[in-house]
């Protein structure tokens, strides 16, 4: 493997973890202003309606990267009228997506309900919702308009678009969750408008640079937008995961563990979400030179590059999984959980931190089988893993109360990474002729 192979790779994917990071900080950083601020009702609420805004992130993504690999397989083809139509199908998807704030606006109390809110997390979900589903074409756009720039080269830039909404966050959560005491509310707007100013930094970098996404494709259209979606389910449903996770955690650790369960998960949730999102970030930030490499039917630096993800991904989960543990103690505190929450973080989070390596194998497997056009796999990874997890719900609570809701979800990343690494086997055996498809 050539030192100047590793320099590209690690040019795309560092820009990409530290970008998908961020993304996860931005609701981290609300439970920790309104958890200081409200306690553990608030961190509980906060926890409770996460899910809402990563299916808003989880579209975004699924969208974005569709078209971001369908562009780069075509451009590294030497086709360049069909990549510009998949680049202009995905920004008119994007735009259509925005309707999903009327549809849910209408349906928050029943959302909240359904994720396990009671009492007063329902008027609290309420008040937090309606402004982040007011910004929904917020979240939607600058989570989905990071993957084109990412395979137009501009990883660096949209790395430094998500700083800038991140710190945004950060300084607007302050002051309107601590100076004004807006409570969730306050958190949610400051939430929106640092994805705002992520969507606007996008679009400034694909003005600049000329990118072709503007105009509406008349023919063609339909095989686009089909095509689009055939991709993006995978990187949808990997963003989408975390929401099934928390949907079904929420509802079991209410049923066996009670508030202080819930607000455990809270913080123990957004450390996961970060987690999950730094190991994408390697499997995302590698794929534009995956897609590029396959189009050009490049094998042996598409091998290569899978190789520097395998090992970057497992670093990463190491080092977290280290710190961790060491830190196991200070995470409630952070959030400003109660003692007994902050108790329970700390004895279920060496559980949790079971399932990280798995986690991380996963991912990369997954990330490269869409990026290769082995969508089937691809879907099966990705939706295999919470089919897991629910009848590990299922079983496990039965014997061991909580304990049982705790290893559901490390004991369905080990089953997920056997069956990833099972096709990635079968994979590899078609390597002589490229990739076999499933």
């Amino acid at each position: 493997m050539s030192k100047s192979h590793g320099k590209t790779f690690y040019s795309y994917v560092v820009p990409s973890v530290l970008a998908f990071a961020l993304s996860g900080v931005y609701t981290i950083v609300d439970g920790f202003f309104v958890g200081r601020s409200v306690g553990d009702i608030g961190l509980s609420t906060i926890n409770i309606a996460y899910p809402v805004v990563s299916l808003l992130q989880a579209l975004g993504t699924g969208i974005g990267m569709g078209g971001a690999v369908l562009y780069t397989l075509n451009l590294s083809s030497g086709k360049q009228g069909e990549a510009k139509k998949y680049l202009r199908c995905t920004t008119m998807l994007l735009a259509v997506s925005a309707l999903l704030t009327v549809l849910l606006f209408f349906t928050m109390t029943p959302v909240l309900r359904l994720l396990g809110a009671t009492g007063e997390m329902v008027t609290l979900g309420e008040e937090y919702l309606e402004y982040i589903v007011t910004g929904t074409v917020f979240q939607i756009f600058a989570t989905g308009v990071v993957p084109i720039i990412r395979n137009n080269s501009g990883a660096k830039f949209a790395m430094g678009t998500m700083i800038a909404g991140f710190l945004c966050n950060i300084a607007l959560d302050y002051l309107f969750v601590w100076v004004f005491e807006w409570s969730v509310a306050g958190a949610a707007l400051a939430t929106n408008i640092g994805q705002a100013l992520t969507a606007l930094g996008g679009f400034v970098y694909l003005a600049h640079h000329k990118i072709p996404v503007w105009g509406i494709e008349t023919k063609g259209t339909g095989k686009g937008i089909k095509d689009i979606f055939k991709i993006g389910i995978a990187p949808f449903g990997i963003s989408l995961t975390p929401l099934i996770s928390h949907l079904f955690m929420n509802r079991f650790s209410v049923q066996y563990g009670g508030e202080v369960a819930v607000a455990s998960y809270a913080c123990i949730g957004y450390v996961f979400a970060i987690v999950c999102l730094l190991v994408q970030g390697v499997g995302d930030g590698g794929q534009p030179l995956v897609s590029q490499y396959y189009g050009q039917r490049k094998m042996k630096a598409v091998l290569q590059t899978r190789k520097l993800a395998y090992r970057t991904a497992a670093v990463l989960a190491a080092l977290c999984i280290a710190g961790l543990y060491a830190a196991r103690g200070l995470i409630g505190p952070l959030f400003g959980a109660s003692a007994a929450a902050t108790e329970s973080v700390a004895s279920a989070m060496p559980v949790f931190l079971s399932g990280y390596l798995f986690l991380a194998f996963s991912r990369v497997t997954t990330a490269v089988f869409y990026a290769t056009e082995k969508v089937g796999y691809s879907y099966m990874l990705v939706y295999i893993e919470p089919v897991f997890q629910v009848l590990l719900l299922l079983i496990l609570p039965r014997f061991w109360d909580q304990t049982g809701v705790w290893w559901s979800m490390p004991l369905a990343q080990i089953l997920t990474a056997a069956t990833a690494a099972v096709l990635k086997v079968r994979t590899d055996t078609g390597l002589s002729t490229g990739f076999a498809k499933p």
